[in-house]
């Protein structure tokens, strides 16, 4: 077995993959990366059992087989490469020889058989995004997602496919956040949950990228393809709570204010806040903000005003400034719209302005309880 790559272009492939691998696995095998050469094509595979990750390389050679390299090993030898061609041979003696224009490396290598196969999706059914419609949609949601294990279904995104859109939900309990698309369909209505790890991975791949992604999914499996990619991953197991019910619809306040503005005093007075609960009250009269926090263990106090546009009775309402943070760092808009109902209701925080046609997002913060 023997082939010629490009050392930048191996890397760049390698670096991806290299993302679904552990820092401590139990089995010794998952820190390879599995090399199955068949002609000039390259399938590389990575995985951690619950996700594998493939990709498929140009590479100069006309022979065929299968082993596993150590990952750790060959990406810190790639990386000390300039561009130049590499030539990987497979000698007598379970090594694997890189040959570069200065030098020769040597790297163990292990069977190709010992790697984890990747599941086979029976009878899935199938959808297809864009690429960097996929990738908004998981970095708008997942900030969301809880770390949870005692509740697992809370520590992916919910993915809700249906022929008039797409809808991507993520919450914790504290906040929730609903991603929904309707320029984008689904041929048949299915609902499924995504875990956080192999989202992040396609989040950093798919930026920015007018590919088309192919999702199919079944039961207890998705596998997005494009490019020169797969990705299988298993979903999460479970059902997802009826996020629609804790959304109030009835919402008669209404506060629109420049977001920069809102995100910065949040962050200033947050500061003054208690270290546990991270309180701040918000109090709004006509058409005046009014941000406040106080830490009375340390009697350290802060408060700023607003001019906003109000529509509504006079309220006070106490939130985690912690959650509103990232919410609104999350959003990219000028301005934003909070709709409150009532102090012990939760808040819905929207864009006012700077998304596509058929995009919406709506996240929603749970209040605190304020100690008057």
């Amino acid at each position: 077995m023997k082939f010629i790559v490009s050392s930048s272009y191996l890397l760049k492939q390698l670096q991806v993959l290299g993302g679904i691998i552990n820092n401590n696995n139990t089995l010794p095998i998952l820190d390879h990366f599995l090399f199955d050469l068949s002609g000039s094509a390259l399938k590389v595979s990575a995985s951690d059992l619950e996700t594998t990750v493939v990709a498929q390389l140009n590479v100069e050679s006309d022979s065929t087989g299968q082993i596993c390299v150590p990952a750790r090993l060959l990406l810190d030898t790639l990386k000390t490469f300039p561009e130049q061609p590499l030539t990987f041979t497979v000698e007598d003696n379970h090594t694997i020889e890189i040959s570069s224009n200065s030098g020769k490396y040597a790297l163990a290598y292990a069977d190709g058989g010992d790697f984890p196969s990747a599941v086979t999706l029976k009878e899935p059914s199938t959808a297809s995004v864009q690429g960097d419609v996929l990738a908004t949609a998981i970095s708008k949601t997942i900030f969301a997602a809880g770390n949870d294990d005692l509740r697992p279904v809370m520590s992916g995104v919910f993915f809700q496919l249906a022929s008039d859109g797409l809808i991507f939900v993520a919450t914790d309990a504290h906040k929730l956040v609903k991603y929904a698309r309707t320029d984008v369909t689904a041929p048949q209505a299915a609902e499924f949950i995504m875990p956080k790890k192999p989202l992040n991975l396609l989040k950093g791949i798919l930026a920015g990228s007018e590919e088309a992604v192919t999702i199919e999914y079944n039961e207890s499996n998705a596998k997005f393809s494009f490019d020169n990619m797969e990705l299988i991953c298993r979903l999460v197991d479970g059902k997802y709570p009826n996020y629609e019910a804790v959304i109030p619809k009835e919402n008669p306040n209404k506060l629109t204010i420049d977001r920069n503005l809102f995100l910065n005093s949040i962050k200033r007075v947050s500061i003054f806040s208690n270290k546990t609960t991270h309180q701040i009250r918000l109090r709004i009269a006509g058409a005046e903000l009014n941000i406040s926090a106080e830490d009375i263990d340390y009697s350290n106090k802060a408060e700023e005003r607003l001019t906003c546009d109000y529509q509504g009775d006079d309220i006070q309402i106490g939130f985690n400034s912690r959650f509103l943070v990232e919410m609104l760092s999350n959003l990219t808009c000028d301005a934003v719209t909070l709709e409150l109902s009532m102090p012990s209701r939760a808040g819905i925080l929207t864009p006012s302005d700077g998304l596509d046609e058929g995009e919406a997002v709506t996240m929603l913060v749970m209040p605190v309880m304020l100690n008057q």
